[in-house]
């Protein structure tokens, strides 16, 4: 298992609406991050940031991401939400979420 740090900015005018569509995820979208081995996975906000965690327990992640991008539903939901996000500006090439270093676990 491998665990994941992620961060975005958040629109602050549309924050609200991204926490509505959050309360009530698509089920066909749910389905989709649990087929690609994604599981834990939480979303976190403070000052217009948001802080993804997850953890991925398969052996091929962009085998994985590719499978999630692939998928009419998901693509109808990232089309939603994108507007809403602001991609940090130090964000490794092709990433829409920043990836984040972790520095420390404790089990």
């Amino acid at each position: 298992m491998k665990r994941f740090g992620q961060i975005i900015g958040v629109d602050p005018q549309k924050f609200e609406e991204y926490k509505k569509y959050h309360a009530a995820v698509w089920p066909d979208v749910l389905k989709m991050i649990k087929a690609c081995n994604i599981s834990n996975y939480s979303i976190f906000h403070k000052d217009s940031m948001l802080f993804a965690y997850f953890e991925y327990t398969g052996n091929n992640f962009d085998a994985d991401m590719s499978k999630m991008a692939a998928d009419p539903r998901t693509q109808e939901w990232w089309d939603i939400m994108m507007p809403m996000q602001k991609p940090v500006p130090t964000r490794a090439e092709g990433e829409w979420w920043a990836s984040m270093e972790e520095v420390f676990h404790l089990d």
